[in-house]
């Protein structure tokens, strides 16, 4: 069964949708089967792989308004092993559109029961909000990456976020964990990236990845061309840093399962 990892934080500007994009298409270039989803109206992880959002027949709206099958709205992109859950502006609108519905937190989770099994890794891209989209997003998910821009405003709003996530713990998906805490657009030479990145690891620990993303310009010039960064420039430093990430990410959770392995085999 696949492991769904939501991308949150409503602060925007932070690397969130890169992250997505570029984590989801590290690990299916690792041979891992993955599904990214774009939950967010904006659509930019669906033109970051290549789609063009005006020419989408159906996407999640579709999937949590009309109830279409979600495997009919999965499309296959350049990248192997990578398919993707297109998102339209339409998905403004679904905010207003749930609200009467019963379960309205958990339609994602219901549209993704059906393909759970058929990849190993789930990326959701989440809008940058707190509302219902990204609610549904949380509820569905086994754990959430937090991208936190190294920059003066980093830690704004993290606490509000965090308070979301737990109150979703609380109330909604007991089992949801927190993955990590992804730095982002960190540049080495400016004393104050820094101090932030200390700061962070200082306060958060071992919430906090060992994999940073680095500022780096071909990172935003990849989107443009409808590619991830590891085909617009597989040799880049962005591309090494995703792959880091992706391999961070498979260890710990090889960690995790082997160790509740031998607890069961003890008990």
């Amino acid at each position: 069964m696949g492991k769904i990892i939501a991308i949150a934080n409503q602060k925007g500007g932070v690397g969130k949708t890169t992250s997505a994009i570029n984590l989801a298409a590290s690990l299916a270039v690792l041979e891992y089967k993955t599904l990214l989803i774009d939950a967010d109206p904006q659509a930019n992880s669906t033109s970051g792989v290549g789609f063009d959002q005006q020419k989408i027949e159906s996407s999640i709206y579709e999937v949590l308004i009309n109830k279409l099958d979600i495997k009919k709205t999965i499309k296959t992109t350049e990248t192997p092993n990578l398919d993707l859950l297109p998102s339209h502006i339409d998905l403004v609108g679904a905010e207003i559109e749930l609200i009467n519905l019963a379960n309205r937190e958990r339609k994602i989770s219901e549209a993704l029961e059906t393909i759970k099994d058929d990849y190993d890794y789930i990326i959701v891209d989440c809008s940058p909000s707190l509302g219902l989209i990204t609610i549904n997003c949380l509820t569905a998910a086994d754990s959430v990456i937090i991208p936190v821009q190294c920059e003066y405003f980093a830690l704004e709003g993290l606490g509000k976020l965090l308070n979301t996530i737990k109150i979703v713990q609380n109330r909604l998906n007991t089992s949801l964990d927190i993955e990590g805490i992804l730095l982002t657009m960190y540049d080495i030479r400016l004393r104050l990236a820094n101090q932030v990145v200390e700061e962070v690891k200082t306060h958060f620990q071992n919430m906090v990845f060992e994999t940073i993303i680095h500022r780096n310009t071909i990172l935003g010039e990849a989107p443009s061309f409808g590619k991830p960064i590891i085909l617009h420039e597989a040799n880049s430093r962005g591309t090494i840093n995703y792959l880091n990430l992706a391999r961070e990410i498979i260890d710990n959770n090889q960690a995790v399962e082997e160790a509740e392995t031998k607890k069961v085999a003890n008990y």
